[in-house]
């Protein structure tokens, strides 16, 4: 299957943020608000080390590439890490290194951004789905033990939003039966389940860079976290072209390296990400503190002792979805829906795998409830007491 020749039919997709007017992947900072969804961080120390690097480095494959990969190993708690050119790319490298392809099937979640699912397809597998919890956003480890088959190979749970998946009943629930687990930590950078850092749970791990996450190389980028060493090296070989040498190949790869500057960016952003993550926990506790009780409003899930989640993004539910996200721009707020669609019901995955409205219940209860609240290392708690009152004052309209 390829995904290209649905492009052009995209648009048909009923819903989307933009169709209330608000910012459909969170990035992008529309002018005129006065309390954006986030706000990207670039200080002097980063301007500082993208002269440097661009004065005294390839700009290609960088001395600071090598230790960017070095120290986000070592922040990850794993033996080797491996930069790709963006989070989509470094998820299907780590399956082609793991050896998916053809004949396998991955199973993972409908609710999520679609670069997940498009990366198995693109790795050569099919992806497989199974709904998400019942009381939270993350895939449900019940509920994908009901869907597994003899062709499962790998389990892709996704830190959605930050918040760790249940890794414990995942590694139980694979545990004799040759099934692999690749965590999609693209948005969950520095995140903790039992006391270890997303990542370094699964057999492999994947991250993205991209501007909105709560680190970033300003600009896109990935990275392959893994204690395999032969996935470590055949990931170094397919980013590279294939390459086994400067003029010799040993598979088919990509161009999708990570560049000097962004890499140098990265290395300063990863020295200051648990201060951030510190700061956005203290944000989306003023967040429960401040919205607790508001009418018709459902909070994030309420954390355990088990896990440390880093709030990539604030979510609250509300049947009145729609009308809260636009109440909320007209008073200067910018607020986004992540995510509007569920995987299986974009026109691509209708029509290769016959997925229908009711696959998958709760993915798609949470697709037309789901609203991502302003959380970021900038904002202030003027601002956060801001949004909190207009939530409260649209809910009683």
């Amino acid at each position: 299957m390829t995904l290209s020749r649905y492009r052009k039919t995209a648009k048909e997709t009923v819903l989307t943020a933009n169709s209330i007017g608000v910012a459909e992947t969170g990035p992008r900072v529309k002018h005129g608000f006065k309390i954006p969804l986030m706000r990207p961080v670039v200080d002097e120390e980063m301007l500082q080390a993208a002269v440097y690097s661009l004065q005294n480095e390839k700009l290609v494959m960088g001395e600071s590439v090598f230790k960017f990969e070095e120290e986000f190993a070592r922040y990850c708690g794993s033996r080797y890490a491996v930069s790709t050119g963006s989070g989509t790319a470094a998820l299907q490298i780590a399956l082609q290194s793991m050896q998916i392809g053809p004949n396998d099937e991955v199973m993972t979640t409908p609710f999520s951004f679609f670069a997940t699912s498009n990366a198995v397809i693109h790795a050569g597998a099919q992806p497989r789905f199974a709904d998400v919890e019942d009381n939270g956003f993350n895939l449900d480890p019940s509920k994908v033990e009901a869907k597994l088959t003899p062709k499962t190979r790998v389990i892709i749970p996704v830190h959605l939003y930050g918040q760790p998946a249940r890794m414990n009943e995942f590694r139980d629930l694979v545990e004799g039966k040759g099934i692999s687990i690749v965590e999609d930590a693209c948005q969950a950078h520095g995140a903790e389940y039992e006391g270890r850092r997303v990542g370094s749970i699964g057999d492999t791990a994947c991250f993205s860079f991209y501007t909105s996450k709560n680190m970033t190389v300003c600009g896109d980028g990935g990275m392959i976290v893994t204690n395999d060493e032969d996935v470590a090296d055949a990931a170094r070989s397919f980013r590279d072209c294939g390459r086994a040498s400067k003029y010799t190949m040993s598979r088919i790869g990509y161009t999708s390296r990570l560049n000097t500057v962004n890499a140098a960016i990265g290395r300063v952003q990863l020295r200051k990400l648990d201060g951030w993550n510190k700061t956005r926990r203290r944000i989306a506790d003023l967040y429960r503190r401040t919205l607790e009780g508001a009418q018709g409003i459902t909070l994030p899930p309420t954390e355990t002792p088990k896990e440390t989640p880093v709030y990539h993004l604030f979510v609250v539910r509300s049947e009145r979805r729609d009308e809260l996200a636009s109440y909320l721009e007209k008073n200067g707020v910018e607020a986004a829906i992540h995510y509007p669609v569920p995987i299986h019901l974009q026109v691509p995955y209708r029509a290769e795998y016959g997925y229908s409205e009711g696959s998958f219940p709760m993915a798609e209860k949470l697709a037309g409830q789901v609203l991502s609240l302003p959380i970021h290392a900038s904002i202030t708690e003027e601002e956060v007491l801001t949004v909190c009152r207009l939530v409260r004052a649209s809910t009683t309209e």
